[in-house]
């Protein structure tokens, strides 16, 4: 019952609310963010000590819960509306201990901090007094110049949020970071105009954003530019939105059991109480995956900016999205970053997943793909185990049942795919969202990718994150091609179970035994790519497997063929693979990777082409096959005499 509170609500009249501090829930999810961004820059949060300065104190939510999300937290300084907090060489466990004790004693402030544990050099300040004597210690932590002896609190602030450490966690409230060509007027928040700085200014490594409106999206822009690893605090904080979501989707579903008396209200808030961890880790679940997307997008930032242009474009163009208020770079700029081999900002592209998110909900709610078959039973998926296990398919009976489906369709799409992943299948196929979806379902369906993209987040520091993205972008790149493989060879309206039962069985087959059937320098390629990534530690088995998935891509043609001409599939790869070699599509294919994709027409050339290429394929195996009987055509080697 510690993760409850009192709250009104308009599902039932009496009503009990999960309690977002006693969760920690909205520090966690953000805690997400902050734990991907190190990893990135080879640190383990959660076994290697860092240090931190923040802005809140223990009493608060966000601050409090956050500086207890890791043992290892060496924080140097810390400020509230109150008190300023320095500890020049904190020990990380006697530290945590105190923060500990600080968080469960109420309405606590820095003034409770036990002095005794403060190291030498450091204290606690009133934000009223006059001035700060300043320590050789203090100085070497803040990054002072050598010789300052005092500052005011207001400047001890500032040397705070500009200090040489690795994280700024911001758990306040208030907007402490502004970009240099914007004004305090332009920011909004008088009370904070003496002690805010400059995007430029920081040098910290990380920032955390618990708290809202913490930084100006242009000066988050601005740090970000300057190498500052950080997302925007809508990405980082959302884990408490979400975790009310759920709260009242569950209440929805229970409130007609409560009202027809099959369940009392004792037994509903015992439920949910239950369940209480199954929501957090769910919600945690998704602030993972988001840090996931946008952790692909800032390393193919350079070479997607063109995609990422003329998707801004298109969402400007159906009044979606206003650039100017969104801070989103013009058209020009975005060339001109391109020219420098540039591309969007870790916030500029968290601004852009959030309305990719927004406008392919939109859509998919048009089309009503949530009620196409072999998608509107997937609602269960949405509600926690023990709801599940107890309700089972009385719970698609939902009010919200189409809604519920969009969005997790929504966030597995983007998740996975990419921010433009939807995006630019339509332009290149010309498809409709919904079509694109049921596409993408099969795709995921039918190759297993869900067990594949487990396998990838299994090597959650056992590889570096280069490495998971380079893996994650070979499952995108077949993703890309076989939902527009479905595109162009089903149509709308395909039965998305059919599909599925026909395609599944003849890819799971065939798959582990397509690098065997490679032959030349197709097999070279995939044996290349797949020793490195062994080199980057990935396990030989998986490496192999991911590294030969644009191949297995082809067995979607094979399996057709098969159907067409009446052989065995195995009989069909062999050929398909022989006259691959022969005929040197993997170098046709590389050329047309190679193709310039900086504008529409170019990005729809090279799907054209490859779509070309890929087809004649399939038409020559086709006819090769037919031309032999059926006892040698496993075993031929073919020439052009042949053809």
């Amino acid at each position: 019952t510690r993760y409850w509170r009192d709250w009104s609500s308009d599902v039932c009249s009496s009503d009990l609310g999960y309690d977002h501090k006693a969760m920690g829930i909205t520090a966690k999810g953000a805690w997400e963010s902050v734990k991907r961004h190190f990893r990135e820059l080879g640190l383990d949060t959660q076994a290697q000590e860092f240090t931190a300065v923040g802005i809140g104190d223990m009493s608060g939510d966000v601050f409090g819960n956050g500086m207890l999300c890791s043992n290892q937290i060496r924080l140097l300084a810390a400020f509230d509306h109150r008190h300023i907090f320095i500890d020049p060489a904190p020990d990380a466990a006697a530290s945590y201990a105190e923060r500990s004790r600080m968080f469960a004693l109420p309405r606590s402030s820095w003034a409770d901090y036990n002095t005794a544990l403060i190291s030498a050099g450091g204290g606690v300040f009133p934000r009223d007094s006059k001035s700060i004597p300043v320590t050789d210690q203090m100085a070497s932590v803040l990054g002072l110049p050598d010789g300052t002896e005092e500052l005011t609190p207001d400047e001890v602030i500032r040397a705070i949020l500009q200090a040489p450490v690795d994280l700024l966690w911001n758990g306040g409230i208030g907007t402490y970071v502004k970009a240099s060509n914007e004004s305090h007027a332009d920011v909004g928040d008088k009370a904070n105009d003496r002690i805010r700085v400059d995007g430029r200014q920081l040098r910290c490594r990380v920032v955390g954003e618990g708290g809202n409106l913490g930084l100006t999206q242009l000066g988050r822009v601005e740090a970000a530019t300057d190498g500052v690893k950080l997302n925007t605090d809508a990405i980082d904080n959302s884990a408490g939105v979400d975790t009310s979501d759920h709260e009242v989707n569950i209440k929805i579903f229970f409130d007609p059991l409560i009202r027809s008396t099959e369940m009392t209200l004792t037994e509903r808030d015992q439920m949910l109480v239950e369940m209480t961890d199954q929501v957090a880790d769910t919600v945690l679940r998704d602030n993972y995956l988001q840090n996931v997307v946008l952790g692909n997008a800032r390393a193919r930032a350079s070479m997607l900016v063109g995609a990422h242009r003329r998707f801004i474009q298109a969402l400007e163009d159906s009044g979606t999205l206003t650039r100017s208020l969104e801070f989103l770079p013009s058209d020009e700029e975005l060339r001109q970053r391109e020219g420098a081999g540039g591309g969007l900002t870790a916030p500029e592209l968290c601004v852009l997943l959030a309305y990719a998110k927004l406008h392919l909900n939109e859509e998919l709610t048009r089309a009503g793909t949530a009620d196409a078959p072999g998608i509107s039973d997937q609602v269960c998926a949405y509600f926690p185990e023990l709801m599940q296990r107890r309700f089972g398919e009385r719970l698609s009976a939902h009010p919200l049942r189409a809604e519920l489906i969009t969005t997790m369709l929504v966030n597995e799409m983007v998740n996975r795919g990419g921010i433009t992943f939807a995006f630019r299948a339509a332009e290149e196929t010309g498809a409709d969202y919904g079509t694109i979806a049921v596409s993408f379902e099969a795709v995921r369906r039918i190759f297993g990718l869900d067990e594949v993209w487990a396998s990838i987040e299994a090597l959650d520091g056992v590889v570096s994150t280069a490495t998971q993205s380079a893996l994650y972008l070979e499952v995108r790149r077949l993703l890309d091609r076989a939902t527009r493989w479905f595109i162009v060879t089903h149509g709308a309206g395909f039965a998305l179970p059919a599909a599925v039962s026909r395609l599944a069985p003849t890819v799971q087959a065939l798959s582990p035994r397509v690098p065997a059937l490679l032959q030349g320098v197709e097999r070279e390629r995939l044996t290349g790519r797949s020793q490195d990534f062994v080199a980057a530690g990935v396990p030989a088995a998986l490496a192999t497997h991911i590294a030969a998935l644009l191949d297995v891509f082809s067995v979607l043609d094979i399996s057709e063929i098969a159907t067409r001409v009446a052989r065995p599939p195995e009989q069909v790869a062999h050929m398909y693979f022989q006259l691959s070699e022969r005929y040197e599509i993997d170098r046709l294919l590389g050329s047309i990777t190679a193709l310039r994709r900086d504008d529409r027409w170019n990005t729809l050339a090279r799907a054209a082409m490859r779509a070309d290429v890929y087809a004649a394929l399939a038409a020559l195996t086709a006819r090769v096959l037919r031309s032999f009987d059926g006892d040698n055509a496993g075993a031929l080697k073919i020439g052009r005499a042949h053809v």
